[in-house]
């Protein structure tokens, strides 16, 4: 670490000469692979975006130059660079570093990011705000080629592009290859016309036309037509001049001999500039370059092998949810998937694989996707979503618009639901109960074992409006499934257990802990009845009330926010049903932001285990004078 262990700060990277960056970067990418390799993380991604992230803080003067990272996932090489290099072992983990830029942690992070599409419509906004405050620091976007497919990103570029301000957006391209001959021929064709020399000639013939009386305005008219011709036939960068951008690219981002100059002349450019950037993923590590989609977001692995150090020994709900709906499809030829970017993921390679036809990846545009399965639908077809909770977020409004008024038949497969670990506060599925429930037509349940699962994604297929199942991230828990799913009867809970004392009424993953806790608690001369409600919508009001009619107190317990969830669910059905003199807490997530962490630490900090149930339940009946006195 000759280089990297100097940085305390960009200040401390400008004493470096150019010609020591490239081993800076074979530091950097060392670092990178030496902690992910131990803790998980967003791998492929940072490996290629190391050069790039140099040459930036390089010629910026950051902090007060201000870089926004979309989404943010690949910033860890500005996370070195930016005094956190002491803690970069820590990224992740419960109490270390983010995984993504946070305003929190660094005052280089401008703005947190966790889902794509976000920096340049973010970036805009510090665009209107320095015109605002009267300030004339630079503004810089690095925005992935996959955000391109997100309409917000298009949004955010045509604001800037009518705008006109001093703003560059990088794209990182990752996807696509550059050979060496086109890649240097760019890199000489885009130092030529990013040079002072050739913008000021432009601006210099520009100006000399229009006082031309007469002809000049149609000349000029010409030669813009002229070059915007060239520039479609030589460079892929019409859509971004017709949205008001000057579009420069693309060049390696690799090279330091093109990267650098081409950058420093792009910086000194004025209005809304777009600076494309080839880098390969993975660079510097040959798995990662062999199987960028596992290793860009990969669980701990042995860097000799790149394979991952510990394998599941269960099935992944993922994997049961996705050969469950492979199973049905089979029967039913109206069944089709979408997916949102998340092919791998969400587990629908595998439905790719046999129903290539039926299979739709619409990029990461979660709106599209849901008005998209509406139009379906609408048509008679079957379509299911498996997606990210905290992905379906930003299709909330499609949800009540196109699917819910007109009561279509769409099924959301809600993966990652609850506690998801080390990607932290923008990926935990924690609001999925509230934002749904209160929909009307719509149906929501959550299954408490793999099992239940298959059977409520055949529920939400045969019912007639939309529907959504929803389920946790990782290892199922082994139980036996039946050979067939099965229809279950809309809005009915199972009553696990009868009990006198206390209702333990339970959702999802936590009704195995609710279970478990029951045991603890009978052990102790405590009756306690135990519910597996199934659906957070609509709920089981018969079995509900019968339960709370024969209980002394009721405690409701879900994964998931407690404002507006499952538990506020049946707060309000007790309180319309008059069934008042019943105390009742509900056990779930606070009103704050979770932070990252291993699930397990998660759960155990939240009350969300068969230990915190026990606890609770407990408290609760100590105030009702079943026991008075806490254990």
């Amino acid at each position: 670490m000759a280089f990297l262990e100097r940085i305390e700060g960009p200040a401390d990277l400008k004493k470096l000469a150019p010609a020591q960056f490239p081993p800076l970067c074979q530091e950097i990418r060392e670092e990178i692979l030496e902690v992910i390799s131990r803790v998980g993380g967003h791998l492929a991604s940072n490996l290629g975006v190391v050069e790039l992230t140099v040459a930036l803080h390089y010629l910026l003067n950051t902090p007060e130059d201000q870089i926004v990272w979309d989404t943010s996932n690949q910033a860890y090489a500005h996370k070195l660079l930016t005094g956190r290099r002491a803690q970069f072992p820590t990224i992740r983990q419960l109490g270390g570093l983010s995984g993504f830029c946070k305003r929190e942690e660094s005052m280089y992070d401008t703005f947190n990011a966790g889902h794509a599409g976000t920096g340049v419509s973010a970036a805009v906004g510090f665009l209107e705000a320095r015109e605002q405050k009267r300030q004339s620091h630079k503004v810089v976007c690095v925005v992935g080629d996959g955000a391109l497919t997100s309409g917000l990103t298009l949004e955010g570029l045509q604001q800037a592009g009518d705008l006109k301000r001093d703003f560059l957006v990088v794209l990182n391209d990752n996807q696509m290859s550059i050979s060496k001959n086109v890649g240097a021929i760019s890199a000489y064709l885009n130092r030529m016309i990013t040079g002072e020399l050739y913008t000021r000639l432009k601006e210099d013939a520009s100006h000399l036309l229009s006082s031309i009386p007469q002809i000049g305005e149609p000349m000029k008219k010409m030669v813009s037509r002229a070059e915007e011709l060239a520039k479609g036939l030589i460079l892929p960068g019409l859509l971004f001049e017709e949205l008001g951008f000057r579009y420069v690219g693309p060049i390696d981002g690799h090279n330091f001999d093109h990267l650098l100059p081409t950058l420093e002349n792009v910086l000194k450019l004025k209005g809304p500039t777009l600076l494309h950037v080839i880098t390969k993923k993975g660079l510097g590590y040959e798995p990662a370059m062999k199987n960028p989609v596992w290793f860009h977001a990969c669980s701990p692995f042995d860097r000799q092998t790149g394979l991952p150090t510990q394998k599941a020994a269960r099935p992944s709900y993922s994997a049961i949810a996705i050969n469950t709906l492979i199973g049905l499809a089979r029967e039913d030829p109206r069944i089709v998937a979408i997916t949102a970017a998340m092919c791998d993921g969400t587990g629908l390679t595998a439905f790719e694989k046999v129903f290539p036809n039926r299979f739709y990846d619409v990029g990461i545009a979660e709106q599209h996707a849901v008005t998209f399965a509406a139009g379906l639908a609408a048509q008679g077809l079957r379509p299911v979503i498996p997606i990210y909770s905290t992905f379906l977020q930003r299709a909330y409004d499609q949800i009540v618009h196109d699917v819910a008024t007109q009561n279509l038949p769409v099924t959301f497969c809600i993966d990652r639901g609850g506690l998801v670990a080390e990607d932290g506060t923008t990926h935990h599925g924690a609001f999925d109960f509230a934002y749904l429930r209160h929909m009307p037509n719509m149906v929501v349940m959550a299954p408490k074992d793999e099992n239940e699962l298959q059977h409520m994604i055949k529920t939400c297929l045969h019912h007639p409006g939309p529907a959504a199942v929803r389920y946790p991230r990782g290892a199922s828990l082994g139980v036996d499934l039946e050979a067939e799913p099965a229809v279950l009867p809309l809005g009915k809970g199972e009553l696990l257990r009868e009990g006198k004392d206390v209702a333990l009424v339970a959702i999802g993953v936590m009704v195995h802990q609710a279970v478990e806790a029951a045991e603890r608690l009978e052990q102790e001369g405590i009756s306690v009845a135990v519910v597996n409600a199934r659906f957070v919508k609509p709920l089981d009001g018969a079995l509900l009330g019968e339960v709370a009619r024969q209980v002394k107190c009721l405690l409701t317990v879900e994964e998931a926010s407690r404002m507006g969830g499952f538990g506020s669910a049946v707060l309000e059905f007790l309180s319309e049903e008059g069934i008042v003199n019943v105390p009742t807490r509900c056990l779930g997530l606070p009103d704050w932001y979770i932070e990252q962490g291993p699930q397990e630490v998660l759960r155990e900090k939240y009350g969300l285990t068969a230990e915190g149930v026990y606890h609770q339940a407990k408290r609760l009946l100590a105030q009702v004078s079943i026991q008075p006195v806490l254990s």
